[in-house]
């Protein structure tokens, strides 16, 4: 029985090859789509989910709750660790802090050949008890001893082999940022790709005092958000009840002041990979409503392949009806149609799935670029995968075949046979219409989605920023000895094509800023916000194009001497002319009451990227912070050949300068461009969805319109013998179809609208949805659907009138 369906179905598939290819297509990119969609949610949703303790692990963050709205800093001040240790003493082993440092350079055997400059979260500092809230699997050494004494670090395989080769690192030393010798004392396989915590050199916590941490180890009032602590609870404690706990903790520790506005919270080591309000180590995050999203996409592609089949299937019905009644007449029983009609479909679904495994494969590499994911994580032959597939198979052949194998199984036999059955019945003409609705909605509301991302990405890249970012070229600054910075400022001015430099905290907009609390003039408490600090050099204002509407440029200095406030900071302080708070005072930090003179007032500038509302800011010297050098090239002569001749000029004077380090820049749009990763994946998801589904919709489209034509083809050359033009017969197919894809659009615009605003919601700096949106994507709509419908129809039309009318 099996082989007589399979043969049947291979019959059919074959004398309506031209139908069945259109099926075939669409249902191979949908289930590709699918398949890939599948492997990109599967892998976002198994971050940390290789830690055995993931359920029970947090990481405490310091949530500060000020006029400004809420702000979470992932760090915690340096002598919390042990402060929990004394009040919870049942967290002992199970607490630990993990120092980031956020990249630095690695020396090996003291070689300067032998320099790695390692970039974003790879070298911490870890203690022990890492290892029992972390799982690692080791290859050398072991987890209790490796960490415990000073002056020691564990390397990754990866990091091992890159380091020394193929020679044992065992015993081995790496020195980092030229400062202090670790041995290796432990080797550990890679982190998998899915960790929020991706560090590959894991040196001793107890070398951090003598290394020298960001912060004051008996201080309160700074925060490092590198310096992270996570806990594993018992299992007797609850989070909600640690949460309780915490809050005698902080008012214990904090200054009345700060314990008003702050609060410690555990977010859970499995919401790491996900909040998109905090940083992680891998920084790396998409949250969860995107992941839904993609996977509601998904959905929504494959019943638009599947819509194809049923609208194909049900106009194709009449060829079919004597078949049925045949079979009828020999005894089949509905059932057994039914089984037919589906296995026709099941094999179709079966040639797709085929053909989507090798789509699959060969955009594999482009789609894990696409959304920042690590190809080698994407696993196509696995069981997990493969139980998808098998699954989606079922559903997608009972989505397009059940509906089909009814309408056909249902004929009367008499009927049948006698030719008088109709497919252009009430019914079924209805259901078509209404899928090619549906499925046009689908596929124009991703295409206002992309457009609108497309205008919001465009928008955060020309958006005024309150500086010049074009032709900066930026370098961090590892050392500043004295003279040091003065020389390499001097060599540096003397190159062709530097028009300014600077040195500086960091560049005008950053992803990592110094807070500070404050005191105005002679108030006796700090003020109820905290303040951006850019510690900068007098050229910082020049070099980045910083407009200065008030007072002056503060004086050369290697301390705090003076200030210069931004435009937001003048408001907050109740002043509405920038010129009234010139003279005025301030002193920085909690218990500072050295007062220093503000000078000046600066235009609003981004001190964040676009996600952020403009921070109060206060500029000022202070040479010991100074991490980046900024360069403004003169791009008049010499065009892509003299800037790139001017880099090696600055490398060439960089590296005589910092011998000992390694030499790497960046310019400030590219910098500023790593903001908006998140968005540009989205907007690149986007298209390339929108295009999957219109392609799907209009194969559809072309099938449901060269069937109308062909069994229309008599109709078509009596209008023609009766004087018909070419035009005419045209409007005759496509005005039903267009008017179908206008009521799709009047269907999709509002929903899109909704969803997209939900989206734009997150940014404080956003556009206005405009008209011309849905205007334009109804003009692509139609268009695609006219030529797609005019490619079949002007064929009819075109043909010869004896042809179509000299049979019956």
């Amino acid at each position: 029985m099996l082989k007589n369906y399979v043969t049947t179905a291979l019959r059919a598939l074959k004398r309506d090859w031209n139908y069945s290819l259109i099926n075939i297509a669409g249902l191979t990119f949908a289930l590709a789509c699918c398949l890939m969609l599948f492997l990109a949610i599967r892998y976002e949703l198994s971050y940390d989910q290789h830690n055995a303790n993931a359920d029970r692990t947090y990481r405490i963050i310091t949530f500060n709750k000020t006029s400004e709205g809420d702000d979470r800093n992932t760090g915690l001040p340096l002598p919390a660790l042990a402060a929990l240790r004394n009040d919870f003493p049942e967290l002992k082993h199970q607490v630990t802090m993990v120092y980031d440092l956020y990249g630095a350079l690695v020396r090996v055997n003291n070689q300067k050949a032998n320099k790695f400059q390692e970039e974003g979260s790879v070298i911490a500092f870890i203690e022990p008890e890492y290892f029992q809230l972390f799982d690692y699997q080791w290859k050398a050494g072991n987890a209790k001893a490796a960490l415990k004494n000073p002056n020691t670090v564990v390397l990754t395989e990866r990091i091992a082999k890159k380091y020394f080769g193929d020679a044992d690192p065992m015993g081995k030393s790496i020195k980092i940022e030229n400062k202090m010798d670790f041995v290796v004392t432990g080797i550990v396989k890679d982190p998998p790709a899915t960790t929020s915590l991706p560090f590959e050199v894991l040196l001793s916590f107890a070398s951090l005092k003598q290394y020298g941490a960001n912060g004051d180890w008996e201080s309160w009032g700074s925060t490092y958000s590198g310096a992270q602590i996570y806990l594993a609870l018992p299992e007797k404690v609850t989070a909600a009840r640690m949460q309780q706990r915490l809050v005698p903790f902080v008012n214990k520790y904090l200054e009345s002041d700060d314990a008003k506005e702050i609060q410690y919270e555990l977010q859970p080591l499995t919401d790491l990979h996900f909040d998109t309000r905090t940083e992680n180590p891998a920084s790396r995050t998409v949250s969860k409503q995107m992941i839904w999203a993609m996977a509601l996409i998904g959905l929504f592609i494959l019943i638009t392949a599947c819509v194809n089949f049923i609208n194909l299937a049900t106009a194709q019905a009449l060829r079919r009806a004597k078949e049925v009644g045949v079979r009828k007449v020999l005894g089949s029983s509905r059932f057994q149609l039914v089984r037919q009609f589906l296995s026709e479909t099941g094999l179709m679904t079966g040639f797709a799935i085929v053909l989507a495994f090798l789509v699959a494969y060969l955009s594999m590499s482009h789609v894990a670029e696409l959304l920042d994911i690590k190809a080698s994580a994407l696993v196509l032959f696995d069981p997990v995968v493969v139980g998808f597939v098998l699954l989606l198979a079922l559903v997608t052949t009972v989505l397009a075949g059940f509906y089909p194998a009814l309408v056909l199984s249902g004929y009367q036999p008499i009927l049948a046979l006698k030719g008088k059955m109709r497919t252009t019945g009430g019914n079924q003409l209805s259901l078509r219409r209404g899928l090619i609705i549906f499925q046009f909605a689908i596929s124009q509301m991703l295409v206002i989605g992309t457009i609108i991302a497309y205008n919001q990405m465009t928008h955060l890249r020309s958006a005024d920023l309150g500086y010049d970012k074009e032709a900066v070229l930026t370098i961090n600054i590892p050392e500043r000895k004295p003279g040091q910075l003065e020389t390499l400022r001097a060599q540096l001015a003397a190159l062709p094509n530097v028009k300014s430099l600077s040195y500086g905290i960091s560049v005008p907009s950053s992803d990592g800023n110094w807070w500070s609390s404050f005191r105005f003039e002679n108030a006796e408490k700090p003020a109820d916000f905290s303040i951006v600090m850019r510690m900068a050099d007098t050229s910082y204002i020049n070099t980045y194009g910083l407009k200065l509407i008030a007072g002056r440029m503060y004086l050369p200095a290697d301390t705090i001497r003076e200030v210069i406030v931004n435009e937001s900071f003048v408001k907050k302080m109740g002043f509405q002319n920038p010129n009234d708070i010139i003279g005025k005072h301030l002193s920085v930090g909690g218990r500072s009451r050295v007062k220093k003179p503000i000078v000046g007032v600066v235009k609003d500038f981004n001190t964040f990227s676009l996600h952020q509302e403009t921070n109060p800011c206060v500029l000022t010297t202070r040479r010991d912070t100074y991490q980046s050098l900024g360069i403004k090239l003169s791009t008049q002569r010499g065009g892509t050949e003299a800037i790139s001749q001017l880099i090696g000029q600055v490398e060439t004077t960089w590296n005589a300068t910092f011998p000992d380090f390694a030499f790497k820049y960046e310019f400030l749009d590219d910098k500023l461009n790593n903001f908006y990763k998140n968005e540009e994946r989205m907007y690149a998801l986007f298209r390339l969805l929108a295009s999957i589904a219109i392609f799907i919709g209009c194969l559809g489209l072309y099938g449901v319109v060269a069937f109308m034509a062909e069994s229309r083809t008599k109709e078509v050359g009596i209008r023609k013998v009766l004087g018909a033009s070419t035009g005419q017969i045209v409007s005759l197919f496509s005005v039903e179809f267009i008017g179908l894809v206008l009521i799709a659009l009047i269907i999709a615009s509002p929903v899109a609208w909704y969803v997209m605003n939900k989206w734009l919601a997150d940014f404080p700096y956003k556009i206005d949805i405009e008209w011309w949106v849905f205007a334009a994507t109804a003009l692509l709509a139609v268009s695609v659907a006219f030529l797609t419908v005019s490619f079949q129809s002007i064929k009819a039309a075109l043909m010869n009138p004896v042809t179509s009318l000299k049979s019956e």
